[in-house]
């Protein structure tokens, strides 16, 4: 999917600017919660999951479908690469807030030389910097690929949710990660683009859809490698992607309006 999409479109500014400024929004984003998370959640764990996920969308089996919903084939590159930001922060701060009590922030970030998707973005770049040609074939080969994982991993959220029990649903510690996810960091991202940024109206949008999206399933994959809550985690998701479907209506609103 992550090859697919790198190499959907010539590299120009925008493109490199985009994942550069979701990267930042996000980063800026950490730094205020790491100052209030501990006057929200005693819990550590708690915490910990606080920090990991709140800004960790589902920018990739998500934001690239439903960037071709919303802007057509052209969005694939500019969500394929965002995603890749996205990938880069979940597999050093997220890897660490969920594992920081046995993991250090070193070895979390040499786990990035373990992630598939990061050799394979740095090949799709190279390709696309170079314009090496892909025969139609395997592009269609590659395509269908990308569809594919999509679809399996909707099918592994789906195995994860069928376990969660509404009882059991930690409604405080998800409608607070809701409320970063959905409110605040979309706003915050809003204000960082229009006053300092200088991005096209169609690449502000396509940035602002993918800071929109709801929590990304990877979370529950990590907070269960390393034995963080998974299934408040999980519920945490499923909140997460039910405000998302509430929200939608306005969200299409305001990407409309600044694609105007």
């Amino acid at each position: 999917m992550i090859f697919w999409g790198l190499t959907k479109a010539p590299i120009n500014y925008e493109f490199i600017a985009s994942p550069i400024v979701y990267l930042s929004i996000v980063l800026i984003s950490l730094l205020i919660l790491l100052f209030v998370n501990k006057l929200i959640f005693k819990e550590r764990k708690e915490q910990s999951i606080y920090l990991a996920s709140s800004l960790v969308g589902n920018t990739g089996n998500l934001g690239i479908p439903l960037g071709i919903a919303l802007f057509g084939m052209a969005s694939v590159p500019y969500t394929s690469i965002i995603n890749i930001a996205n990938i880069l922060f979940i597999y050093i701060f997220s890897v660490y807030f969920f594992a920081r009590e046995s993991f250090s922030l070193k070895e979390a970030i040499f786990s990035i030389l373990k992630i598939p998707g990061i050799w394979f973005a740095i090949l799709a770049l190279m390709v696309n910097y170079y314009a090496i040609g892909i025969d139609k074939n395997v592009y269609t080969a590659l395509e269908m690929g990308a569809y594919t994982s999509m679809v399996i991993q909707l099918l592994i959220f789906g195995i994860y949710l069928s376990k969660i029990k509404i009882k059991a649903i930690p409604w405080f510690l998800s409608l607070q990660i809701s409320f970063v996810k959905h409110i605040f960091l979309p706003m915050f991202g809003i204000f960082i683009i229009l006053y300092f940024t200088d991005l096209n109206p169609y690449v502000a949008s396509i940035l602002i859809m993918e800071l929109m999206v709801p929590l990304a399933v990877n979370n529950v994959n990590l907070a269960a490698l390393y034995n963080c809550k998974p299934y408040d985690v999980t519920a945490s998701i499923l909140i997460s992607s039910i405000i998302f479907v509430l929200f939608l209506y306005p969200y299409i609103q305001i990407i409309e309006y600044f694609i105007k």
